[in-house]
């Protein structure tokens, strides 16, 4: 999961060099560009957990004679796994977001 959602937003990065310079280059601080990168990747992370979340508990009821020890819908295994998650997505989503504040914005507004 998180080296998806690194990939994505290492894509993500690349192709928005020119907006990410000309940012840059009206004044943004760095740590404006990494905020704005990392929270995208939050973002689609806590979307991805809600949808995950709705289709286990649909799903739930078809699996719960696979289940030892737990209920069907135990709450803690699903937030364990969404905090899980999270926790997991921070480090990929900085990675990009480091990644875009080292672009040169002289560079990205010159034209292709």
């Amino acid at each position: 999961m998180s080296a998806d959602v690194y990939g994505l937003l290492a894509y993500s990065v690349v192709q928005r060099k020119r907006e990410l310079g000309l940012r840059l280059a009206l004044g943004a601080e760095p740590r404006d560009l990494r905020r704005l990168v990392v929270a995208s990747g939050v973002k689609l992370t806590l979307l991805g957990a809600a949808f995950g979340i709705a289709c286990a508990f649909g799903v739930a009821r078809l699996i719960s004679s696979l289940l030892f020890g737990i209920t069907s819908t135990d709450a803690w295994t699903f937030a364990g796994v969404c905090l899980l998650l999270i926790f997991a997505t921070l480090p990929a989503t900085y990675i990009p977001a480091f990644r875009a504040t080292r672009v040169d914005p002289m560079e990205s507004l010159r034209c292709e």
